[in-house]
């Protein structure tokens, strides 16, 4: 049966691929600390039962998933102090020159855009199969509910055959798609991890209980029996934290739970749907203006190949003050009619 973890599997070869390729790069100034970064995070994707079940056969279970727990965690500092200090650089990819690449884009024309339409194309029609063939998702992942899995086995199936597609059109090697990957990886650097961090963040501030001192806090030290300031410190503080977080997911019920239902809902009396609607929409206001939103900020300069990795950023400052500021009006005049 197919499980979740193979995904992980592949993510992880494909990481350690880019590693061998990155020591190997002369022309990379941090060829070592580069290829450390993401070997070492290729070996994160690669942990899994199989892992503990090793460990398990060293000493017993508990102590086993403890030294899996802090050995992730000193890989994780130990890839933080390489982005810290710079060490992850560009080299070297084997690309075409800039003309080839003219003629090719001439060559190919709109015909350019058809991998990335098979990914989208391609998982919509494998998660209409799972869902509406009987029998396929049993044979496939074995018995129970596999929604999540039957969406990323689906998109993964998607990336393949846009790669295929890809080589296909441009003649090139597969060999040539890692070092291209390569490149991405290397010029979006630290940001690519953010996504995984920040997601564990929030589950550390739930656990940590952050929503309950954030409630104290603004009980006893903001005048929250006003309910306009009630509902600016709700909005303001969904984007800040969002900014923070670079998730306004993560970030949207740690406020909820500290300002949100306490204090607009119980004591303002608020329509919670209308908090939670505008709520969210105030953390993607935070979203605009954040450098830690790495897969909507940072990625696309990187993609592009913009000077200014801040570019994007500092174009939707305006939209995202100015938006924010629509929600809190939205909100003191919808939540309580």
């Amino acid at each position: 049966m197919f499980q979740q973890q193979y995904l992980y599997w592949v993510a992880g070869i494909i990481l350690l691929l880019v590693a061998v390729m990155s020591f190997r790069d002369q022309a990379n100034p941090r060829r070592v600390t580069t290829g450390l970064f993401w070997g070492l995070y290729g070996m994160v994707f690669l942990v899994g039962n199989w892992t503990n079940t090793l460990l398990s056969s060293w000493t017993d279970s508990q102590n086993a998933v403890r030294i899996l727990n802090i050995s992730v965690g000193v890989i994780v500092v130990i890839m933080a102090l390489i982005a810290g200090f710079g060490g992850v650089r560009l080299g070297s990819y084997h690309q075409r020159s800039d003309e080839q690449r003219k003629q090719s884009a001439v060559r190919l024309g709109n015909r350019l855009f058809l991998p990335a339409l098979a990914i989208p194309l391609v998982t919509v029609i494998g998660v209409l199969m799972f869902n509406y063939i009987p029998g396929l998702q049993q044979i496939m992942f074995g018995e129970g509910k596999h929604s999540t899995l039957v969406t990323l086995f689906s998109m993964m199936v998607g990336c393949v055959a846009g790669w295929l597609i890809a080589l296909r059109m441009t003649h090139e090697k597969p060999a040539q798609s890692v070092q291209e990957a390569r490149r991405l990886l290397d010029a979006i650097g630290w940001a690519f991890i953010l996504p995984q961090i920040l997601a564990t963040l929030g589950l550390l501030f739930t656990t940590a209980g952050v929503g309950g001192a954030i409630s104290f806090l603004t009980e006893h030290y903001l005048a929250v029996d006003n309910r306009f300031i009630a509902v600016l410190i709700y909005a303001v503080g969904m984007a800040l934290l969002t900014m923070v977080m670079g998730n306004a997911f993560a970030a949207f019920p740690i406020v909820t739970a500290g300002i949100g239902i306490p204090i607009l809902v119980l004591m303002h009396g608020g329509n919670p749907a209308v908090m939670a609607a505008i709520g969210m929409f105030s953390g993607y206001c935070g979203t605009l203006m954040t450098p830690m939103a790495a897969n909507f900020n940072i990625v696309p300069a990187a993609l592009l190949e913009l000077p200014d990795r801040n570019a994007v950023i500092k174009v939707q400052v305006p939209t995202g003050l100015i938006l924010l500021t629509i929600n809190v009006f939205l909100l003191y005049f919808l939540m309580f009619l």
